[in-house]
């Protein structure tokens, strides 16, 4: 029986596999780097190690300093987290050979579901609808012109290795292939350590739908369901939901059991995520196998009941799934937005700096997932995500009417976040009638639309001395001074902007 883990991550995430270890009685090792020193994960562990500079390389990706520092404090076991080591198949590995149990994949399948071209073998194999491209990896700008020729454009370049929407890029023409291979081969070697591509069909009016699984090791695979991840920027998810709009019981059963027969056929071990592309007609395509706990898991965990880490925690000491997929019902609606610390009104220009007054919200349906206090520093070392606002509700809108009471309340000063733009979202037409796509914020220009929300907001909420101010400014930023009232004033919220802002 596992003891103790080592949480090799930071933020919210490691305070969220602390909550659930306390739960089990399990002791939390953490980890910091000298950017961390005074985060909430370190001070909310039962024991917290040094591990090294801010760099990511040098602390939370350093294999060797972290299989040390858990063994010199005994841990039983290591939870990845996700992001930095959680795909990573060289890590799971060493843990094995060092006799810890990595709560995860076991190295093997995570070296398949790493490999996009493999994996896409490996589910055709097991009859899953997979995207048209090409067969294997392509070193070449000649060939990955006739692959685009004979399945026809638009196609993606993407990077064999990817994941996270890096090492992916749209062409349109031969023109832009040749444009755009030699910039997505560079971001996979940059992101990847692998310039490999290949390429795919580009599907239009498409929407981004998973299926959560969990597999035990005795063969046990029970889907936990969909999340629909449709809203995004270049990418990457911004908003995530359960269950779908455009899923309904027969399609919930047979995409259920395809996702099952695709962790099986890599022979998953613990929680992971098969993640689907389904067209304007309403078909299906697998795209890929996310090897570890994913950052929507709490959607799941609302309409299901399930605690996905405790489970991952059982499954990695060796016990069986506790359920028949028959005994899980889906209950009400989630809504997941990400809180980034970016500013949507300058090309989401990273934010960091230290947080004043603090808010978080609360309340009936309301559950936020955060390392975020008074006083705490945001760092430019990693990724933006600074909290999960998750919303329940007894039916869609009700959810979504709970998500902009929690976005109004949300209070993080000092940073500029993508609050706006998330209210922006939550009061469209489009996504009120569930009416979702990839490309759903260029689709209705989302961000124009933000940008005259927050001149109308503007115009209601200051004097008109100060709303002019602000409104020239919108037309003219060059003056830095003006600009600066104005991103803080955003930060206070909209209640306080005349009167923290300007001395009124």
């Amino acid at each position: 029986m596992i003891s103790s883990v080592l949480i090799a991550n930071r933020g919210e995430i490691a305070l969220r596999i602390i909550r659930a270890n306390r739960e089990l009685g399990i002791k939390s090792i953490a980890i910091y780097s000298d950017e961390d020193i005074r985060s909430a994960h370190v001070r909310n562990a039962d024991e917290a190690y040094h591990i090294g500079p801010a760099a990511a390389s040098e602390s939370y990706l350093n294999v060797k300093k972290i299989i040390e520092t858990a063994t010199a404090a005994g841990a039983d076991a290591i939870h990845p987290g996700y992001g930095f080591l959680s795909e990573n198949d060289t890590f799971a590995d060493a843990c094995e050979k060092k006799g810890i149990v990595f709560i995860g994949p076991r190295g093997k399948a995570m070296t398949m579901t790493g490999d996009k071209m493999k994996c896409k073998e490996l589910m055709k194999k097991a009859n899953v609808p997979v995207i048209p491209g090409s067969e294997g990896v392509i070193d070449d700008v000649d060939l990955a012109e006739r692959v685009a020729h004979d399945i026809g454009y638009p196609v993606l370049l993407k990077s064999a290795f990817g994941g996270g929407g890096r090492g992916i890029r749209l062409a349109r023409n031969e023109n832009q292939l040749r444009q755009e291979f030699e910039m997505a081969a560079a971001e996979s070697k940059a992101a990847f350590g692998k310039a490999s591509l290949y390429v795919e069909k580009s599907l239009e009016g498409i929407r981004h739908i998973e299926f959560q699984i969990v597999r035990d090791s005795n063969g046990n695979t029970r889907h936990l369901f969909e999340r629909e991840c449709s809203v995004q920027r270049r990418h990457q998810k911004l908003i995530e939901m359960a269950p779908s709009p455009v899923v309904n019981a027969e399609i919930r059963k047979r995409m259920g059991e395809i996702a099952v027969r695709a962790g099986e056929a890599v022979d998953y071990l613990n929680a992971g995520t098969v993640e689907f592309l389904r067209d304007k007609d309403g078909n299906f395509y697998f795209i890929e196998i996310n090897s570890r706990l994913q950052v929507e898991h709490p959607v799941t965990e609302v309409i299901t009941g399930l605690d996905l880490v405790k489970l991952q925690i059982a499954i990695a000491q060796g016990q069986e799934i506790s359920f028949d997929q028959e005994d899980l019902k889906l209950h009400g609606y989630a809504i997941e937005c990400r809180i980034n610390a970016e500013d949507p009104f300058n090309d989401f220009a990273p934010s960091i700096g230290t947080v004043g007054r603090c808010n978080l919200p609360h309340g009936p349906g309301i559950r936020v997932d955060s390392y975020l206090f008074s006083g705490c520093s945001v760092s430019g070392y990693y990724d933006s995500l600074v909290a999960k606002v998750i919303v329940w509700g007894r039916d869609y809108q009700e959810a979504r009417a709970r998500m902009k009471n929690a976005l109004r309340e949300f209070e993080a000063e000092g940073i500029n976040t993508t609050i706006p733009l998330h209210e922006t979202i939550m009061n469209n037409a489009d996504f009120i009638r569930g009416d979702l796509s990839t490309d759903y914020l260029d689709r209705l220009k989302i961000l124009d639309i933000m940008e005259k929300e927050h001149i109308e907001k503007v115009k209601r909420n200051t004097p008109a001395a100060v709303a002019a101010v602000l409104l020239q400014s919108d037309v003219d930023r060059r003056n830095p001074e003006v600009v600066q009232d104005m991103r803080n004033a955003r930060t206070r919220g909209w209640k306080n902007i005349g009167r923290n802002s300007f001395g009124i």
